[in-house]
């Protein structure tokens, strides 16, 4: 790993690839992976945390294993797109939506929500989503399975060629 990225250096790129790894490694046990001080460590990663590039850590759950069998992805179409942060503020209030992207395409909002069956997901979309002011209408995609779900691989970044040169 030889590329600065953003204000990061080898060692900054080691430690998230060990946490992304496994976000649970200990400072010291990263510190011996990486031959330096855990000191070392704590400084790096309140740079990082600083620059925003960690922005925290979260505990993932199965869905399925708590009775959330249901993802799918709605792409919403708007009335205007000046309807962007009204609509925004609705759908932040609905809990069952895990992501929302503001998109180029066909969809001016793209979200993910999580629903325990299809009659939740029906509810969800006629009771809660399509009565949200500013959206005209909907398209439903309901994902089957997941086969890949991961953050960007540090080696991908590091071996980026350096664009500064």
């Amino acid at each position: 790993m030889s590329l600065k990225v953003s204000g990061l250096d080898d060692l900054d790129l080691q430690i998230l690839d060990i946490l992304l790894k496994d976000s649970r490694t200990p400072f010291l046990e990263i510190a011996r992976q990486c031959h330096v001080s855990g000191g070392t460590i704590h400084v790096r990663m309140k740079k990082m945390q600083d620059m925003k590039i960690i922005k925290g850590t979260k505990l993932i759950i199965d869905n399925s294993k708590i009775g959330y069998d249901v993802c799918g992805f709605i792409g919403i179409y708007l009335d205007r797109a000046k309807s962007f942060k009204d609509t925004l503020e609705e759908l932040e209030a609905i809990k069952e939506i895990v992501e929302i992207h503001y998109t180029t395409g066909n969809y001016s909002i793209f979200i993910k929500v999580i629903c325990k069956n299809i009659t939740d997901l029906q509810n969800l979309l006629m009771n809660k989503i399509q009565s949200v002011d500013g959206i005209q209408r909907t398209d439903t995609i309901i994902s089957l399975f997941q086969p890949v779900d991961r953050s960007i691989d540090i080696d991908i970044i590091s071996n980026e060629p350096d664009s500064k040169n």
